[in-house]
């Protein structure tokens, strides 16, 4: 067999090493915050198989998440208490070797398509400062097309000599860009929800992180505000974003983003109290 001959059999054979170790131009960090993530991590690791290293802040997991991210050998694993999901990002930030950074959740993953997209979009003569991924949101593995899902976007690749998260948030944190903005086309697939009791649990420890932020801000408690906010929340997933058509997943997202809301305000009264 000819030399060349080889080499293509060696491409047809691992075309994703042949994708990214040849042309991914400049170095990328893959960052990520953890948690027991153990159901998650080992697919979200893989994820970042374009980048030059993977950095993992971990709020000391109490399953095998840190033991799993360890065994990928380009992984550094800091361990770090957690205080809010801001802090735990700009130390991810920190952290970073490269200025080029892809930064993912563990429910999230990259499609083939968009792992393409990002290697085409890296490679060209001139790129943006920050990208936004639009996600595709599933529940219980089942797609979910409304409920407020269609618009929700978020910066995933970027740099971060141009961007830094925004201190005083809590949850649901804002990226500052100091720079030029672009969108990618395909989407990153969104598992966020991996059933009902676990995600009520997630929505109502944001709501508490969200009601300590706003304490902070010096925002007042009001029972008013309260209760017409949750009530707003519901309808406006649930009408408004045609979470109706969802079916009953689309109920329950609903449900469970207006109980978010609700609990945002419990854990204000709290903080006054």
């Amino acid at each position: 067999m000819t030399d060349k001959k080889q080499i293509e059999n060696d491409i047809k054979r691992d075309s994703n090493y042949f994708l990214t170790k040849q042309y991914v131009m400049m170095q990328i960090s893959g960052l990520i915050i953890t948690y027991n993530e153990e159901k998650n991590i080992q697919e979200v690791l893989e994820c970042f198989d374009f980048c030059d290293e993977i950095i993992v802040i971990d709020s000391f997991s109490t399953d095998k998440t840190v033991d799993i991210a360890k065994k990928f050998p380009n992984v550094k694993v800091i361990q770090n208490k957690f205080e809010d999901f801001t802090k735990q990002r700009n130390l991810a930030l920190d952290a970073a070797t490269h200025d080029w950074v892809l930064f993912l959740d563990g429910d999230e993953r990259i499609t083939p398509a968009l792992r393409t997209e990002i290697i085409e979009e890296l490679n060209k003569p001139e790129q943006k400062d920050a990208y936004y991924f639009y996600r595709k949101f599933f529940f219980a593995k089942k797609p979910i097309h409304f409920s407020g899902t269609q618009s929700d976007k978020n910066f995933r690749l970027f740099r971060k000599s141009k961007a830094r998260y925004m201190a005083g948030k809590k949850v649901h944190e804002t990226l500052d860009v100091n720079g030029a903005i672009g969108v990618l086309k395909n989407k990153l697939l969104h598992y966020s929800v991996s059933d009902y009791e676990s995600y009520k649990q997630k929505m109502i420890h944001y709501g508490v992180l969200k009601g300590k932020e706003l304490a902070a801000k010096g925002k007042k408690y009001s029972i008013g505000v309260q209760y017409l906010k949750t009530a707003f929340k519901f309808f406006k997933a649930y009408i408004m974003r045609l979470g109706i058509l969802d079916g009953k997943e689309g109920y329950q997202l609903s449900y469970l983003q207006s109980l978010s809301v609700f609990e945002t305000y419990e854990s204000l009264k709290k903080e006054q109290n």
